[in-house]
């Protein structure tokens, strides 16, 4: 039996996000995140090693959504972003998905790159808290987003996880080939606090409400990696939690540029560290760097 795919008003000239495309997605049409009227997902799973407070000791319930609205050369999930890889179903069959995540007794629900499909997704939170979905919702996003789509959000989203990739437009353009990334993330960021707040934790040290800033250092780039984290210090409440990645490695096109075509160094990382203490960010977590070049360690520390 075919699927009826979703129709909503927003997806006839869609501006979901800033690209501003204006395309008609319920007649077929596609625009720059290769999206139609029908949620594409590529995978849903439990996965242990996001930050402390995320997966606790249940594990995040991901979800992963097709396409994206960047389109970032190093993305480690590019078949899945850039490619599209994924599987086409109904709103109705994303609701029981999150019920089953529910039933797999993980800490949350963890929307990863979302923003094409929140028509989609708000839908299936209501059919899912109609029918017994309690636990917080994650919206995992690159924060290119449109305040506007942010705002549709509100009383849906619990935990906002947004990444804060560049300070240097410039860098935006070469890497993500976007215009503007750093003024549009940072109004985005400062709405979803505006939401949800700052961190709060349950008994367990498990995050039930708020924003937690996600930044990825890339090779050769320290010093847009300290411009963002200055920022962050001056601009946002003292006691927002932020999550300084080394997962950085060359995959994707990114092996076609050179100054980026390695991992993090140790040098690179202890400038980092240093830095971040003399800022005195208060909250948050730094990942550990592998001593070999080919080692990633999924672990955290503050």
């Amino acid at each position: 039996m075919l699927k009826q795919a979703y129709s909503n008003s927003k997806l006839n000239t869609c501006n979901l996000c800033p690209h501003n495309c204006k395309v008609n997605r319920n007649n077929g049409r596609i625009g720059r995140c290769k999206a139609n009227n029908k949620v594409k997902i590529a995978l849903y799973s439990v996965h242990e090693f996001e930050e402390p407070c995320i997966s606790g000791e249940n594990g995040s319930g991901t979800i992963f959504f097709s396409n994206c609205n960047l389109n970032c050369i190093y993305c480690q999930n590019y078949e899945i972003s850039q490619l599209g890889k994924g599987k086409e179903i109904s709103i109705e069959e994303l609701a029981n998905i999150l019920l089953l995540q529910q039933e797999r007794n993980v800490e949350n629900i963890n929307l990863v790159t979302p923003t094409s499909y929140v028509p989609h997704i708000i839908e299936s939170i209501k059919i899912a808290k109609n029918n017994g979905l309690n636990i917080p919702i994650i919206y995992n996003t690159n924060s290119y987003e449109n305040i506007e789509t942010l705002k549709m959000l509100e009383g849906y989203i619990d935990i906002y996880l947004p990444d804060l990739k560049y300070f240097e437009n410039d860098i935006g353009k070469k890497y993500s080939k976007v215009d503007n990334y750093f003024e549009i993330a940072t109004k985005s960021i400062k709405e979803m606090i505006r939401q949800v707040g700052v961190p709060k934790m349950n008994s367990r040290g498990v995050i039930e409400k708020g924003v937690i800033i996600r930044h990825l250092v890339l090779p050769n780039h320290i010093e847009n990696s300290k411009k963002v984290l200055n920022w962050i210090k001056n601009n946002l409440p003292h006691d927002i939690y932020v999550s300084i990645m080394a997962q950085y490695f060359p995959t994707y096109k990114s092996k076609e540029f050179k100054e980026i075509n390695r991992k993090i160094n140790k040098e690179e990382w202890k400038e980092i560290n240093k830095y971040v203490e003399k800022l005195n960010i208060e909250n948050g977590y730094i990942q550990e760097l592998g001593e070999h070049e080919e080692e990633y360690v999924p672990k955290w520390e503050f």
